[in-house]
């Protein structure tokens, strides 16, 4: 008897399990480290539009990250790369504040372990969808408090101690008696105007992508209300805690990352889809190679930065309320343009055309894609010549202490002696990506 022909909806079965398919290999860091990988060694070869690679520069450039990693951590207790590093800026325990307010606050709110990480959990999660670039001409100014003198800050650390501020003021908090939560209503009520305020944006303050960061924030509201069952009844970040925790003792990272990614995806803007999926943080270069011919895949280059970074910044709450982290190995290095930076200020990576470094590029223009794809190889190669130096193992010193220790103060480092601490190349942002 013949195989009976295929219907519409067998098809139609097929198709969409196929696409399934190629968005999880899309989400998953080992295509990123994988493509990635096989970037560099064609730039390698010689065969990039963009970059030539001079390999010689990678022991110098692992010397200064290593002489640096010595000067900001001499006992070489090196922390994660994470969000928790900027709120300590100035030398303020900006943790112990918020776990102190959090117990000021009890009975209205829990200060038990649980209770604390969902409300760390809320307060980081919001802070790093902040952190895309701020552009070199704003600051934030810390008033003095019984903790700390006022104090200004800028970039990374500035948006940091900004959304912190904001957070304690209930910004994210559709509840006036529970202002220390983001919740699903009160992030959908973030206008510019509002997040302007508490960021002290003025025409002589300007935040670059104000209205990117609050529609970013409005969208995580609509994402997280609609998925209770991820983020139980009040839509809150922290219900990340529960889900993931649910019977076990145990937190696997690359789950954690799967499911931001998965959850996440409606917020991100849709330039980047895949028959109508969103992708996030995953942009076309042409010799991203699939597996197969015909494979969805094909094409795309993956990075996931900001929900990598926001992963890397998810694990102390976990670890802080008792909870084993397993699998840290398998994120990879954060593409951004202070770890990009430090591979063509070190002279690891030089343009092909150096007219390159005055021009403006978009996010998704060839030239980024690859210089990303580039910086997140090389990471994983400086990494192993870092511990060496330091004479540390991977146990020891894992990617995410490199990345502090590390990589990126290195990149800023140059940046400062050579531009002012501006990137080596200008990319417009809309405060979703850099």
């Amino acid at each position: 008897m013949s195989e009976p022909e295929p219907t519409f909806a067998m098809q139609n079965v097929a198709d969409s399990a196929r696409l399934e398919s190629a968005t999880a290999r899309l989400r998953s860091t080992n295509t990123i480290r994988t493509r990635a990988r096989a970037l560099l060694a064609r730039a390698r070869r010689g065969e990039s539009a963009w970059f030539n690679v001079d390999d010689g520069a990678l022991d110098a450039t692992a010397a200064l990250v290593a002489d640096l990693t010595r000067a900001r951590y001499p006992d070489l207790k090196i922390p994660y790369h994470s969000r928790w590093r900027h709120f300590e800026a100035g030398s303020v325990d900006r943790l112990a504040v918020f776990n102190g307010a959090l117990a000021d606050a009890a009975p209205v709110v829990s200060a038990g372990p649980a209770a604390r990480a969902r409300a760390q959990i809320d307060l980081v999660l919001v802070s790093v969808l902040l952190d895309a670039g701020a552009g070199a001409d704003w600051g934030y100014l810390e008033t003095a408090s019984a903790h700390h003198p006022a104090q200004r800050f800028s970039r990374s650390e500035g948006l940091g101690v900004a959304s912190f501020h904001a957070f304690m003021a209930g910004l994210f908090s559709s509840d006036p008696a529970a202002p220390l939560q983001a919740d699903a209503v009160g992030l959908q009520s973030v206008t510019a105007e509002r997040l302007a305020l508490a960021f002290q944006v003025t025409p002589a303050n300007p935040l670059v992508g104000l209205e990117g960061r609050a529609a970013l924030l409005r969208s995580l509201g609509a994402a997280l209300q609609a998925q209770p069952e991820r983020f139980g009844a009040q839509g809150r970040p922290g219900g990340l805690f529960d889900l993931l925790t649910l019977g076990d003792n145990t937190l696997v990272v690359h789950e954690l990352l799967t499911v931001l990614l998965v959850a996440l995806a409606p917020i991100w803007p849709a330039q980047n889809t895949l028959d109508g999926h969103a992708l996030g943080d995953c942009w076309r270069h042409p010799a991203a190679r699939g597996d197969t011919t015909g494979d969805l895949t094909d094409g795309w280059m993956p990075f996931h930065k900001l929900s990598q970074w926001l992963t890397y910044s998810l694990l102390e709450p976990f670890a802080w309320a008792g909870i084993q982290v397993e699998g840290l190995e398998a994120l990879t290095g954060l593409p951004e343009y202070r770890n990009g930076g430090l591979f063509l200020d070190g002279g690891v990576l030089a343009l092909k055309d150096p007219a390159q470094a005055t021009r403006l590029h978009q996010a998704g223009d060839e030239l980024i894609v690859e210089w990303r794809a580039l910086t997140v190889a090389l990471l994983d190669e400086v990494a192993p010549r870092v511990r060496q130096r330091l004479g540390l193992t991977e146990d020891q010193m894992p990617l995410a202490c490199v990345l502090e220790g590390g990589t990126w103060a290195a990149g800023r480092t140059l940046a400062q002696q050579l531009r002012q601490g501006l990137p080596p190349l200008n990319i417009q942002s809309d405060g979703t990506v850099f």
